[in-house]
């Protein structure tokens, strides 16, 4: 005999089922932006509209960039594991550029090639030091060779190897260690 007395969803149903309906609430999200709540957030004062710099920098291939996700772009946005890395333009497009980077798999280091656009990736400054200092040698190079001399541009460490040295009028003194007795030393009369 059936009743018309309905009984709530959860009395019906087995706790499987009801896994099944409603997804699991406990279960860890592993979705393509999971963990990112820190990570893709905009800095201090740094909300709102983009600057009109971001749509006029020029890239060329061969160009290193920085890969900075905008999180308010969700378009061509990279995967998180690619945040804040550095890679080479071998591809421009109307509104991407494709960038080369390093991916360390396992244990060997796969070149990926993904298409990223302007919004999340930035010029880097990681050859501005390596590109002073070849125009530095060059110049120095040329002011060498004009007066006729041969000049060392090669880096070496700094303070490597330190000058030797010898100790003079230096007086040995052999230190012998004083008997301690606990019981002398101890009680105080």
């Amino acid at each position: 005999a059936s009743s018309s007395f309905l009984l709530p969803l959860s009395f019906h149903t087995s706790k499987r089922r009801r896994r099944r309906i409603m997804g699991n609430q406990r279960a860890r999200s592993r979705g393509l932006r999971h963990g990112t709540r820190n990570m893709f957030t905009r800095g201090f004062r740094q909300n709102g509209p983009k600057n009109a710099t971001t749509y006029l920098r020029t890239f060329r291939i061969g160009d290193y960039v920085d890969i900075k996700v905008d999180s308010s772009q969700h378009k061509g946005m990279p995967y998180l594991v690619y945040q804040g890395r550095t890679g080479v333009v071998w591809d421009v497009t109307p509104h991407a550029v494709g960038v080369e980077v390093n991916k360390q798999v396992g244990g060997r280091i796969i070149r990926k090639r993904l298409h990223i656009r302007y919004e999340h990736v930035q010029h880097s400054r990681c050859r501005e030091d390596f590109l002073a200092r070849r125009k530095a040698n060059d110049e120095a190079h040329a002011a060498a060779k004009k007066a006729g001399k041969k000049i060392v541009t090669k880096r070496a460490p700094a303070g490597l190897p330190r000058e030797g040295f010898t100790l003079e009028n230096v007086k040995t003194e052999i230190l012998t260690p004083i008997p301690y007795d606990i019981v002398r030393e101890g009680v105080q009369l």
